[in-house]
């Protein structure tokens, strides 16, 4: 319960921390003294909701109890939250809030195989890189392009093949992504939504303590408490093979398989990047590798 609390603490006081008052709507009062710091005052996030601030107080110290949909949709208008961040404050306080039975059971209990209609359909999308990832960023399959454009991450020799795990702990990850950065901040973000999803999945705290002991690069980004909603965009990379690319990709829910994305590569036709694709797939000639035992 502390770490759930802890995680409402953080979050709440981290946006409440970025919003000015003018761009919250509120009107510079004559009489206010100089900010200690940056950001909203806990009273004018509790009058900007229409609640009062002693309730905001303690839900901003953790405590959620009672905390109704209503009120949080009043308070994630205050802070100005995107639809990630208002569902991720519902995720925390649906955690802190749950009974001792509820938090033993995960909401999205992890598949350890997939269907075989999940390998046969990857199989027949030959001409576009397509693969299965989880909340916590494993890659758990890919068709035969999708392995070759993403070399570097499905031969990386830690397991199981994991992005964050790659992008923080693989040398080669910075040359593979130009915009390392910003690949960094997406992973985190993700992982961070995670967490408030499923915030008792063992394999995503290891994960994340892992991924925490090595450097303080990862942890600077895991203190801002940034989530959000990758589901489609473009990513550049350094191919070995075929140099520079750049890359659309749309993510879909496999809403018979909860917890688990399909993503969708594309190119856009007679472009440089679709010539590199096409020169990637000629090269591409192994069918999806099946572990024998699917997982």
């Amino acid at each position: 319960m502390d770490d759930r609390r802890s995680e409402i603490r953080d979050f709440l006081t981290t946006r409440r921390a970025r919003i000015t008052p003018e761009q919250a709507g509120l009107a510079p009062s004559p009489l206010a003294g100089a900010r200690r710091v940056p950001g909203l005052r806990r009273e004018e996030v509790a009058r900007l909701a229409g609640v009062s601030v002693p309730y905001y107080t303690r839900l901003e110290r953790g405590d959620a109890r009672g905390a109704t949909d209503a009120v949080l949709d009043a308070i994630a208008g205050a802070l100005l939250l995107d639809d990630a961040e208002r569902a991720h404050l519902f995720d925390l306080v649906r955690a802190a809030n749950a009974t001792a039975a509820q938090a033993r059971t995960p909401r999205h209990p992890a598949r350890r195989t997939l269907r075989p209609e999940l390998w046969n359909m990857l199989e027949a999308m030959s001409g576009v890189p397509a693969y299965i990832r989880n909340g916590r960023l494993d890659l758990l399959a890919g068709n035969a392009l999708a392995r070759t454009l993403f070399a570097p991450v499905f031969d990386s020799p830690a397991r199981p093949v994991n992005s964050a795990r790659f992008t923080f702990l693989d040398p080669a990850a910075p040359e593979f992504y130009p915009d390392w950065d910003a690949v960094a901040d997406q992973n985190v973000a993700t992982l961070r939504a995670e967490v408030g999803r499923n915030p008792h999945d063992k394999a995503l705290s290891d994960l994340i303590g892992e991924l925490s002991t090595r450097g303080d690069t990862f942890d600077r980004r895991w203190a801002r408490h940034e989530v959000r909603r990758h589901r489609a965009g473009a990513k550049r990379i350094t191919h070995p093979l075929v140099g520079d690319m750049t890359f659309t990709y749309e993510t879909m829910h496999l809403t018979a398989d909860e917890g688990l994305y399909l993503i969708v590569c594309g190119v856009a036709p007679g472009s440089r990047d679709a010539d590199a694709l096409n020169l990637l797939a000629s090269w591409t000639t192994t069918p999806t590798t099946t572990p024998p035992s699917r997982t």
